[in-house]
């Protein structure tokens, strides 16, 4: 795999920020957690608004520094969330696969708030099928999935955030293919998408790990 871990202070090559979409409960922040800290919260609270964490990693022979964007899938938030698609590389549709309308909202409702908002053209798209631990639970299946991921042009991943299941992978996935998109780092340099903590309250705080 090309993704290293290297505890290291390294300039910082590429900027990209990601972020996560879909409704109240899939597991957005859990994902997320599990991502940037190895750790899962069974009790973890609804995101209210947007919270965010940073990640540093090293990508063949460039160090990237991720800034990923959980925002809130209740309908109270649309307003302040639709101002945070600006500038995303990578976007994330999480569904929950105990629930089969998590998923038919992705193309109802988060589809079409990415055509509304979103800002770069080529901005690389990921549906992740989260929470695939739930056994019998479980009510959409790998090729309904599978197959919406295509019709819309996104890559797929199963995961479950809860056992630690390909969660690394979605975002090494993710990752790849905007470093593989020239348009998309064009104005990804160190320095861009930078976070203004002043004017945030984040759940996270910033997070900088190196990650394999």
């Amino acid at each position: 795999m090309a993704v290293e871990l290297q505890a290291t202070d390294s300039v910082i090559d590429f900027t990209i920020k990601i972020l996560l979409l879909g409704d109240s409960g899939v597991g957005k922040t859990s994902l997320l957690t599990r991502f940037a800290h190895d750790s899962f919260d069974e009790k973890v609270a609804s995101t209210i608004g947007v919270d965010f964490a940073v990640k540093k990693l090293s990508v063949y022979d460039k160090r990237v520094k991720l800034t990923v964007w959980d925002t809130a899938g209740q309908e109270k938030f649309r307003t302040l969330t639709s101002t945070f698609y600006r500038g995303a590389k990578g976007i994330i549709l999480v569904y929950d696969v105990s629930r089969p309308d998590t998923l038919r909202h992705l193309e109802e409702q988060w589809m079409r708030e990415l055509e509304l908002y979103g800002t770069e053209a080529d901005a690389v798209r990921m549906v992740v099928a989260n929470k695939v631990d739930v056994g019998d639970a479980r009510r959409v299946s790998w090729h309904e999935g599978s197959d919406f991921a295509r019709r819309h042009g996104c890559l797929f991943v199963e995961t479950s955030a809860k056992t630690n299941i390909a969660v690394a992978n979605a975002f090494e996935e993710l990752v790849l293919k905007i470093l593989e998109t020239p348009s998309l780092l064009e104005d990804a340099g160190a320095h861009s998408g930078t976070v203004r903590l002043d004017s945030l309250q984040s759940g996270y705080g910033v997070y900088d790990y190196c990650y394999c």
